[in-house]
């Protein structure tokens, strides 16, 4: 029996809510759908084993906006658990979009979303520095307010207002793991660890959740390692990873070593927040294996630029 290539695709903001968007469901679901159609072909063929990934940074924001607006008459929930919530929600737009291709090419593989722990550190320096914004805007009046109700931590956010800010530690481990492996091994799509999943620590030979956002594109990162993966892609805003981005020099790569990827870091090629950390998570990746590789570009051209035509190709 010849080896199945293994991959984990891990789907950026602009694959469930674009632009402009209130994120309803109706919304949400054609953007999932829109993006699904490009991966069907793929992720339904017998040569393949797959596991997709999600970020969730407007679904966890607005579940934390109807804590806020609810809690005079609900208990509030942790973040931890709108986390959980995410990848439920998220979970179900991508099953209902990807079995309807499914369905209508005949492919006879099941798709499970799972609900996905991962674990962190709990003296990771992130949360002595907490660092990511998280839900709605709140003058300094209210957030001053609502850290002395509930010891949440705010912090100014681009001249926008004031928001919640939370750890964001690195993932160093997937507790699901070998469920996730057994499940793709079997025939299966995996959606699993989406939003960066739940963050946990160890507590005993348990984990407990605890409040935290872990960046998506890393978690994919760790997912893709420990899962043995050949490919790991990364969907995002563009067909292609720029330097000088937005820049009238603005130039397109279509393939780029390691070397090159610390290079153009180095001289600061790629924001913080935007390119700079898919970049990483690529990096860390494809660590010392030759095999591995990662492609980045946008949902629309997943099709092509897997066959090579377009996108761009980290390689070690």
């Amino acid at each position: 029996m010849l080896k199945k290539t293994r991959i984990v695709i891990a789907l950026g903001g602009n694959a469930i809510q674009n632009k402009g968007e209130s994120g309803t469901h109706e919304q949400s679901l054609e953007n999932v759908r829109s993006t699904m159609k490009e991966i069907a072909p793929v992720a339904g063929s017998p040569k393949y084993e797959v596991a997709i990934t999600h970020g969730n940074g407007p679904q966890v924001g607005n579940l934390l906006i109807q804590n806020a607006a609810g809690s005079a008459q609900v208990p509030a929930m942790p973040l931890f658990l709108c986390d959980a919530m995410s990848q439920g929600e998220i979970g179900y737009w991508v099953e209902q979009s990807l079995g309807d291709f499914f369905d209508m090419s005949g492919c006879p593989k099941h798709i499970i979303t799972l609900l996905t722990q991962v674990a962190v550190k709990k003296n990771d320096p992130a949360f002595k520095k907490l660092s990511k914004p998280v839900g709605p805007f709140y003058t300094k009046e209210e957030a001053e307010a609502l850290h002395e109700k509930t010891g949440f931590e705010f912090k100014e956010d681009s001249g926008r207002g004031w928001r919640r800010v939370v750890a964001s530690p690195e993932p160093v481990d997937i507790i699901e793991r070998v469920a996730i492996r057994e499940l793709m091994k079997s025939g299966n799509v995996v959606i699993a660890a989406g939003g960066g999943g739940i963050p946990v620590i160890a507590k005993g030979k348990r984990f407990e959740g605890i409040d935290a956002v872990i960046d998506k594109d890393k978690t994919g990162a760790v997912l893709g390692s420990l899962l043995d993966a050949d490919i790991f892609v990364i969907l995002t805003t563009v067909e292609k990873v720029l330097l000088n981005f937005r820049k009238e020099n603005e130039k397109p790569i279509d393939t780029m070593t390691l070397a090159e990827a610390k290079k153009y870091i180095k001289e600061g090629h790629f924001a913080e927040g935007s390119m700079k950390p898919k970049i990483e998570a690529a990096m860390l990746f494809i660590g010392n294996d030759k095999r591995r590789k990662v492609l980045i570009t946008d949902p629309k051209h997943f099709r092509s630029a897997f066959e090579g035509k377009t996108g761009t190709w980290i390689i070690k």
